[in-house]
């Protein structure tokens, strides 16, 4: 058998490899060539993760349903008519479950990318492959638990739009897929980041269900903006997701505070994050 040595690079690139593996050199080499060549590991991945996930459960899939419902119930119990929020006259359950849907699609590609490296680590140690495959696949899979829940919102829109309440379409709802766009790479950058981080610092792994709950509290999901006091309204403006929320909200409801600059400023944010 013969063994080419290491230590000679030019040796190397004379044989005719399939792969050659080399440290990044450059800020954006992102390899997104190579994980296009991996797409069907992604689709095994997407598999996977939706199929392990209700695997051993009594309802299944049902839990995507039943679990958007109980907590638009809750914030409309407890913020609703308990705390009496206001909702932009909107019906409640209707405004609480727009901010849910999408919200439950970015914490859960946040929590799941960040989740990286510690559950993978057995994967990572034997075989080679781009390590962008794992965490965009948990976002692609996340979309399928999207498309679920829209279709529940849709559901809840059409009884009410019926029941005489006043919502509407509007024409900001065909940026619903750039939306779902801006949720999945804030979603996946962030994941990412706190994925590195936790590989050394294993105590971010205990405060990342933590942080995404104070940050949901910070955007309005169970609240809109307008309610918000001038003196803290630069919380919500600083906030990324708020415009996408926002947007979300005003296309489907007709309520809200829909710009292109707010959307500009979320893109903005996410590519570089």
């Amino acid at each position: 058998m013969k063994i080419k040595s290491q230590t000679n690079p030019s040796s190397i690139q004379e044989e005719d490899w399939d792969l050659i593996i080399t440290p990044r050199k450059k800020w954006w080499d992102l390899q997104l060539r190579d994980v296009w060549h991996y797409r069907d590991l992604i689709s095994l991945f997407v598999r996977r993760d939706f199929v392990s996930r209700y695997k051993q459960t009594i309802l299944g899939p049902l839990w995507l349903i039943i679990q958007p419902i109980l907590n638009s119930l809750v914030y409309t119990v407890i913020f609703g008519n308990i705390a009496q929020l206001p909702t932009d006259g909107l019906p409640q359950m209707l405004f609480y479950l727009s901010g849910t849907v999408l919200w439950s699609y970015f914490s859960n590609c946040l929590t799941g990318t960040s989740q990286t490296f510690i559950s993978n680590a057995h994967l990572f140690g034997k075989v080679y492959f781009p390590r962008l495959v794992t965490p965009i696949s948990i976002v692609i899979s996340n979309l399928i638990t999207l498309a679920i829940q829209f279709g529940l919102f849709m559901a809840f829109w059409l009884f009410f739009y019926f029941s005489g309440a006043d919502i509407r379409l509007t024409s900001w709802a065909f940026a619903l897929p750039l939306l779902v766009l801006l949720m999945a790479g804030l979603g996946l950058g962030f994941g990412i980041i706190i994925s590195s981080l936790t590989t050394k610092y294993r105590d971010l792994n205990y405060l990342v269900g933590f942080g995404v709950s104070l940050w949901m509290y910070a955007t309005p999901i169970i609240y809109p903006v307008s309610s918000i006091p001038e003196k803290w309204r630069w919380v919500a403006d600083v906030n990324p997701v708020t415009p996408i929320i926002e947007t979300f909200r005003m296309g489907f409801l007709g309520a809200g505070d829909a710009s292109w600059p707010r959307l500009a400023y979320s893109a903005g944010f996410m590519v570089i994050v």
